[in-house]
């Protein structure tokens, strides 16, 4: 039955993943914030788009790119090679491509119940990037 819903995820499309995937990352990304700060909507609101734009996810796919398996990757790759026309106004066609498969990774993940990894994923990124800002 495990075999069976696992391929089930496998031939979901790159594109619903990352549609998937987008609200998966956005709701980690705040629980954190909440988790770890206090202030008002419109403060939780700018802190919380500061680091779900598709800027920072590409970003983000950048500093776990090296340690996702081949598997993840595969999914990654995947989803960062979907076809889009057009970007937001604030990033680039590739940065965009790249926040695509990392949110195609964060729903392929979540798909599988892989909630540790996903945490693992986000908390390392999270930690590098703090770390690069300082």
């Amino acid at each position: 039955m495990a075999q069976e819903i696992n391929t089930q995820i496998r031939n979901i499309s790159s594109a619903a993943l990352a549609f998937l995937g987008d609200s998966v990352f956005e709701i980690n990304i705040r629980s954190r914030i909440v988790m770890a700060c206090e202030g008002n909507a419109e403060e939780l609101n700018k802190r919380s788009k500061s680091l779900t734009n598709a800027k920072a996810q590409s970003r983000i796919a950048d500093r776990i790119g090296e340690i996702l398996s081949e598997e993840e990757l595969a999914v990654y790759k995947r989803g960062r090679n979907l076809k889009s026309l057009t970007a937001p106004k604030s990033c680039t066609i590739s940065e965009y491509r790249r926040a695509t498969g990392l949110e195609a990774l964060m729903g392929y993940l979540f798909l599988q119940g892989r909630q540790e990894r996903i945490d693992e994923l986000i908390d390392l990124a999270l930690k590098t990037m703090r770390s690069e800002d300082e």
